[in-house]
């Protein structure tokens, strides 16, 4: 059977644009389950993060390992569940398993989201949306330093079906520095992400 291609291919409604949170590793520096931890507002950080892509996106898919429990780690509903069962492998593994389950969204842009970054301003995504198309790389930054999400047009979906280790887009990005564009914002939730039980506290 032939395999179904990714369409790079825009429907009419070019504003679509999708969340993918990786969110497959349990953070072994964190001693535990991070994504199961609890912020100040006593919600877990994965569902903090995917909630506040709810808001943000028009629609969320998240990616988990083969063997987790997607009931368990509390998804908030509406969300697509993927699972990577290579996502031992690294994050590359689990981006390019996202990045294939979305071929059927009519999504023209995806924004990469870390499962651990929950502090993401409000206006941060909006203002890269609005300089997102489908021939283009989106990148937010700061003070010279470049954070997340990345959002990358329906162009370069088939490279990030082939990224594998933990470099996750970067060889994308590499390949395509014409296509990149840079947002300036004043956002420091871009860099903040959780590693140890004392970053929960957050900013």
């Amino acid at each position: 059977m032939r395999s179904k291609q990714l369409s790079t291919v825009c429907p009419e409604s070019a504003a679509i644009c999708a969340a993918l949170v990786l969110a497959a590793g349990r953070g072994r520096r964190f001693g535990s389950d991070k994504r199961l931890a609890r912020l100040g507002d006593g919600q877990t950080v994965l569902a903090a993060t995917v909630r506040r892509a709810q808001a943000q996106f028009d629609e969320v898919w998240v990616v988990i390992a083969g063997h987790d429990d997607a009931q368990a780690l509390g998804l908030p509903h509406g969300v697509r569940v993927v699972r990577a069962q290579n996502a031992d492998q690294g994050m590359g593994a689990s981006l390019a398993a996202g990045v294939t389950a979305m071929r059927e969204s009519q999504a023209c842009v995806l924004a990469v989201l870390l499962g651990d970054m929950p502090w993401l301003a409000d206006d941060t995504p909006l203002r890269l949306r609005e300089a997102a198309t489908a021939e283009r790389i989106v990148l937010p930054c700061r003070d010279g330093r470049r954070g997340h999400p990345v959002l990358f047009g329906r162009r370069f979906w088939p490279e990030l079906e082939q990224v594998g280790g933990d470099q996750g887009g970067r060889a994308v990005l590499q390949a395509h520095p014409q296509a990149c564009l840079e947002v300036e914002v004043a956002d420091p939730g871009i860099w903040l992400d959780i590693d140890t039980p004392g970053d929960l506290a957050g900013r």
